[in-house]
């Protein structure tokens, strides 16, 4: 994964609540379209209207928010199915970070494993930060530091799980992470054929 330390650009707001994965990435689109192209079909119901035209209310259609890299959304965002093409559709739309008071649960997840941050804020932070973005803005968020810069220059902390930090600063996927210990892995391996070599012992017959 690209390591994420920090980020710089501009944010959109998108504060309806309980926003899912179906109304993120339509299931169809992760059958007919390849991974690079699903960021056209971000947000396809709100993003186009039923002739195919561009709807010029929704953000990501407005020059203001062309190149959107934040997105600050309203709570539960992302509920519903498991569906990782939900992640791959933000961030083929260019998206890298998502600031909400809540997730659901299981696109929470799958964004570490794909290399876009969800920020948890409070939601008077949450509120505070839509409000400077309604004419566009950019802002950061600093990983580092654990904080996101507003617009106005406020710094805003938040938590996140110090392993799950470490992965993203250095761009490390699950696979990957697990691999920094293969050392230790291949030791306990050599350590384990020594004291119980009958569950190595693959080629044994089950027949007795």
């Amino acid at each position: 994964m690209t390591p994420f330390v920090v980020l710089e650009g501009r944010a959109a707001a998108l504060m309806l609540p309980n926003i899912d994965t179906d109304i993120i990435i339509r299931i169809e689109r992760l059958t007919g379209v390849s991974h690079a192209n699903l960021g056209e079909f971000a947000f396809e119901s709100f993003r186009y209207r039923e002739d195919g035209s561009a709807d010029p209310d929704f953000f990501l259609n407005k020059p203001a928010f062309q190149n959107t890299r934040i997105l600050v959304a309203g709570r539960n965002f992302a509920c519903g199915s498991s569906r990782e093409g939900a992640v791959w559709s933000l961030m083929q739309a260019g998206i890298r970070c998502v600031i909400a008071e809540s997730f659901g649960d299981i696109f929470y997840n799958n964004c570490f494993m794909n290399g876009l941050l969800p920020v948890v804020l409070s939601r008077a932070d949450v509120e505070a930060l839509a409000g400077e973005l309604t004419g566009g803005a950019d802002m950061a968020v600093d990983l580092r530091q654990r904080c996101v810069i507003t617009p106005s220059g406020r710094v805003v902390p938040f938590e996140i799980d110090p392993l799950r930090r470490e992965a993203m600063l250095e761009g490390l996927d699950a696979i990957s992470s697990t691999m920094r210990h293969a050392g230790a892995i291949k030791s306990w391996q050599a350590r384990d054929r020594q004291e119980r070599p009958w569950v190595w012992d693959t080629g044994r017959s089950l027949e007795g």
